[in-house]
């Protein structure tokens, strides 16, 4: 598994005194890998916005709903899921193995605390593969050449860029990643996005004061960004049905879903 790591090798950068992403998402959709500061923070931003773990848990069926579509519907057998987050129940390669087994997956994330629990997301089936890189999101390049040593770059992939481009805080560089990384995939790859936003619209305004306060509590520092800012990492591609929408609303089952302030969108490389 190229650019893996053992856990003993990333413990030593695992910093437990500040609020980290990673922990705090997974504290607000309900899992433990979490620390007493994660929990504060988390619960200190739910009072800012009460949305939040609403947010998190959405962001989640967008996954679900999103690699179930792309495998069954699609046909896609190879995943690059970047800013992999804490391993929970239906991560990206369950989903997609489940639907067809030989799928393939490579998850992206340089967290430690993520590296420390690479090893339960590689567990996959034996058609399929799985693999993990410890690669930043700001350096696609080394992404690519991390995936490639799994994935078949002449054949589609389905590129997962869920809530990790908000940390990319300059909106050109975020722009010249996204583009960098879909110039390394064929034709009839797949590109998967989800971003919080301040946009009026979706309820937004509540993320002002939320991103002001995390920014100054925790780590990495984040922002929101517009509906026609989102839509520029589309540039180039085909947006499927329905668009760019409400992560709850992308392919719900029920027209009921409350609409949150947070993107979603899946286009396909002409």
């Amino acid at each position: 598994m190229s650019g893996s790591q053992h856990p003993s090798d990333v413990s030593g950068r695992l910093n437990t005194g500040v609020a980290h992403n990673a922990r705090v998402w997974n504290y607000w959709i309900g899992g433990k890998d979490h620390y007493e500061v994660d929990q504060r923070v988390g619960d200190q931003v739910a009072e800012v916005f009460p949305v939040i773990r609403d947010v998190a848990r959405a962001d989640r069926g967008f996954l679900r709903r999103a690699v179930g579509f792309l495998t069954a519907e699609c046909g896609v057998r190879q995943f690059l899921d970047i800013g992999t987050g804490l391993p929970t129940l239906d991560n990206t390669h369950e989903i997609a193995q489940r639907i067809a087994p030989d799928s393939r997956i490579v998850y992206v994330d340089n967290d430690p605390i993520v590296l420390v629990h690479a090893r339960s997301l590689l567990v996959g089936t034996p058609q399929g593969a799985t693999a993990y890189i410890d690669a930043d999101v700001h350096r696609p390049d080394s992404v690519i050449e991390g995936a490639a040593a799994t994935l078949d770059l002449d054949r589609p992939v389905a590129v997962m860029m869920l809530g990790i481009l908000n940390f990319v805080l300059d909106t050109g560089e975020a722009s010249d990643i996204v583009r960098r990384i879909m110039a390394s995939v064929p034709s009839g790859s797949y590109l998967a996005v989800t971003h919080p936003t301040t946009d009026s619209d979706l309820g937004g305004e509540g993320n002002v004061e939320a991103m002001k306060f995390w920014n100054e509590n925790a780590t990495p520092p984040i922002t929101a960004r517009s509906r026609a800012e989102i839509s520029a990492f589309f540039d180039g591609l085909d947006l499927l049905t329905p668009g760019l929408v409400s992560c709850s609303l992308w392919r719900a089952a029920s027209e009921s879903s409350v609409v949150l302030p947070q993107f979603g969108a899946i286009a396909v490389k002409p």
